[in-house]
């Protein structure tokens, strides 16, 4: 008897998720599985045409856009970029796991990019993956650039960027 309740709940559910995933797509929640599918297949088609044509809808586009956009961001002319985006490939360098390399790390990175970045910018300036690099290296990438800063490596600028001193 207890079985039987789980799956009556299970199915509730999944009568909900039909119904809520169909009124997201502004379908009529009693269409067939063969209805659903060729709606299915002609929003695929619809989307690998605006994806050809420039047009792409980034779900996590903080995320997405450096990793996979490669040129595809630049034609659409709609995502405003800004100018500290350091886009990911694997020729980049991996973020030394040790604390006293971190602050030579961090500065060659911002010497590498030739003009002021901020510490997210900088975290994608290293490899990703099993490589260490993006979003959770960030915290150490800030106190990297504050110890730089203190010892006047580097110049922390009003706007939270920071700016690689320039060799005389």
């Amino acid at each position: 008897m207890k079985r039987r309740g789980r799956v009556l709940i299970l199915r509730e559910l999944h009568d909900t998720i039909d119904r809520l995933t169909a009124e997201a797509y502004g379908w009529p929640a009693d269409l067939s599985d063969e209805a659903i599918l060729e709606r299915l297949v002609a929003l695929n088609a619809e989307r690998a045409r605006e994806e050809a044509a420039g047009h792409v809808r980034w779900l996590r586009p903080d995320y997405q856009i450096p990793r996979f956009a490669k040129g595809a961001a630049a034609r659409t002319g709609q995502l405003d970029l800004g100018a500290t985006v350091v886009a990911i490939d694997r020729g980049l360098p991996v973020f030394p796991a040790d604390r006293d390399e971190q602050p030579l790390a961090v500065e060659a990175a911002l010497a590498r990019a030739g003009q002021p970045l901020d510490a997210a910018a900088l975290a994608r300036a290293f490899r990703q993956g099993a490589g260490r690099g993006g979003k959770r290296i960030e915290p150490q990438i800030v106190r990297a650039l504050d110890k730089l800063a203190r010892y006047g490596r580097i110049t922390a600028l009003p706007d939270g960027r920071y700016a690689a001193r320039r060799a005389a």
